[in-house]
C-alpha cells in the first residue's frame, strides 16, 4: 500500500499576528505550492528527502544550504513522527510493528510567510493517520502539529498555519485566552470560499525570515502587558472579526479596506523592513489592497479588475517579484 499525502500553502487574510496573542484570524489555503508526502511499509523505518544529495552544481548545493540548512526537512518529519506516536501514547492507542518509508518533497519558497514547515509536518500526520489507520479528530490535529515544532524543534509559532492546513479553504480562528487554555485549541469557523473576492499573491524570496524572530520582541512587551501593544493586538483581532462579517455580507469595499488598515496597524509595532515595505507601497500603488501574509516576504490584497492585476503584474515583475492568484477551493 502506498500512500501519498499533501498539505498547501497558506496565507493569512487577516487578524494576523494576532493569532499568536490570543486574538483572531482568516486564513486561506493556497494550492498553488504544497508539501508531499509519499509513504509506504518497509522492513525498516526510512525518512528520505526528494532530490537529497542531487545538486545541479556547486551554486545549487550552497544555495540549497542557505535556504534549508544542513538538515533540510528531515528534522520536521522526525518531529512529526515522534508527536505521533505521543498521541497514540496519550490516547491509548497501541501500535502495530510496522515500519515504513516515508519521502516527502516541497514547492512551498521557503520563509517568505507561507508556512512550508508545518505544511511538511501536517502532510506528515495525515500519511501516518492512515497508514496506521489512526484518526485524530480535525480540531486537534493542528495542535499536534504545533508541538511538534514546538515541543521538539523549539519553534516559535502559533496554531494558525497548522488550522488552515488541516481544514483548508478559508476559515475565522478564535483564540480566546480561556477557551484556548482550557481545550488546547481555539474556535475555528469554516468560510465558504465562494463568498470570496479576487485576490492576489506577491512575494520575493530574497525578503526570506524566521517569523519566530519577528514576533519574539513584541511577544515580550504583550507579556508584560505594554498598553501599545496589548491595544494594536486588540484592533487587529477586530479586523478579523470584521471582516468576516464583511464577506459573509458581501461587503467587498470593506473588506479591501480591512486588508490595508491590517497593515497599517502592524506597522504601529513592528519594525517593518525598507525591503518589506517597498513591497505593500509598490502594490497599493497600482489600485490594490495590500498586507503581509505572514511575517514578510509575501503580501496578499484584493485587486478590482484585471487591468489592476496586469499592472500590478507588470510593476512587480521589475523588481524581482511574483505574483499569482491564489486556488483556495
Amino acid at each position: 500500500m502506498i500512500i501519498e499525502t499533501r498539505a498547501f500553502a497558506r496565507a493569512g487574510l487577516l487578524g494576523n499576528p494576532s493569532d499568536g496573542f490570543f486574538g483572531k484570524t482568516i486564513s486561506i489555503i493556497v494550492r498553488n505550492f504544497g508539501a508531499s508526502v509519499l509513504l509506504y511499509e518497509s522492513p525498516e523505518l526510512r525518512i528520505e528527502e526528494d532530490e537529497e544529495y542531487a545538486f545541479r552544481n556547486l551554486r545549487h548545493f550552497t544555495d540549497t544550504i542557505s535556504k534549508t540548512g544542513y538538515y533540510g526537512g528531515k528534522r520536521l518529519v522526525k518531529a512529526a513522527i515522534k508527536k505521533f506516536c505521543d498521541y497514540c501514547d496519550e490516547q491509548g492507542i497501541k501500535l502495530p510493528y510496522r515500519n515504513f518509508t516515508v519521502r516527502f518533497s516541497t514547492t512551498i519558497p521557503r520563509q517568505v510567510g507561507l508556512s512550508g514547515s508545518s505544511a511538511i509536518i501536517t502532510a506528515t500526520f495525515k500519511a501516518l493517520m492512515q497508514f496506521f489507520e489512526v484518526q485524530i479528530p480535525m480540531e486537534m490535529l493542528p495542535t499536534w502539529v504545533l508541538r511538534a515544532e514546538t515541543e521538539e524543534l523549539a519553534i516559535t509559532a502559533g496554531l494558525q498555519d497548522r488550522v488552515i492546513q488541516a481544514y483548508e479553504g478559508c476559515v475565522f480562528m478564535d483564540f480566546d485566552k480561556d477557551f484556548l487554555q482550557a481545550n488546547q485549541r481555539g474556535r475555528y469557523e469554516q468560510i465558504d470560499p465562494a463568498l470570496l473576492p479576487n485576490f492576489y499573491i506577491a512575494y520575493k524570496t530574497e525578503l526570506s525570515k524566521v517569523s519566530g524572530a519577528v514576533h519574539n520582541p513584541i511577544k515580550e512587551r504583550f507579556e508584560a502587558g505594554d498598553p501599545l501593544v496589548c491595544d494594536t493586538m486588540a484592533e487587529i483581532a477586530q479586523v478579523a472579526e470584521d471582516g468576516k462579517q464583511a464577506i459573509l455580507q458581501g461587503d467587498m469595499q470593506k473588506l479591501n479596506a480591512l486588508i490595508n488598515k491590517n497593515f497599517d496597524l502592524r506597522c504601529k509595532i513592528y519594525k517593518i523592513s525598507p525591503e518589506n515595505l517597498e513591497l505593500v507601497q509598490l502594490a497599493r500603488s497600482c489600485g490594490v489592497s495590500a498586507k503581509f501574509a505572514g511575517s514578510g516576504g509575501t503580501i496578499i490584497g484584493m485587486y478590482p479588475d484585471e487591468e489592476s492585476l496586469h499592472r500590478l503584474i507588470v510593476k512587480m515583475k521589475a523588481k524581482n517579484i511574483r505574483v499569482i492568484k491564489p486556488y483556495i477551493s
